[in-house]
Parts: C-alpha cells; structure tokens; sequence
C-alpha cells in the first residue's frame, strides 16, 4: 500500500485534527434499510423477538 491510500491527518485549527476519509469509502450517510443484514419484514416474524422485547421498549430510565 502507498502513502497516497492511506489515511492522512488534517489540521483543522491550532489544536483540532481530523482525519482523512479512508480509501473506498464516502462520506454520504446510509439510511438503516441499506446497512441491515436482516431481511426485510424479519422484525415482525413470529419468534423473532422475545417475551421482554415490548416491556423493554416502553420502559425508560428516570434520567431521561
């Protein structure tokens, strides 16, 4: 591999770096239905969730 495929770090400001974007890779985001490896209408199937999985949904922790 050559210097030029790797990624390189940037100066942002006097004190913030960042890095470049690794090589094959963009910076446009996905959406969830692209990055699932599950196939579609797998959520809803009988047995593909537990007997907690709704109590777990619902509930939230006095935090938030």
């Amino acid at each position: 591999m050559s210097s030029s495929d790797r990624q390189r770090v940037e100066r942002v400001g006097s004190r913030r770096a960042r890095l470049t974007a690794a090589p094959g890779t963009t910076a446009e985001p996905t959406s969830a239905d692209e990055t699932t490896d599950a196939p579609a209408g797998a959520e809803g199937a009988a047995g593909a969730s537990g007997p907690n999985d709704a109590r777990m949904r619902n509930e939230v922790p006095p935090h938030y």
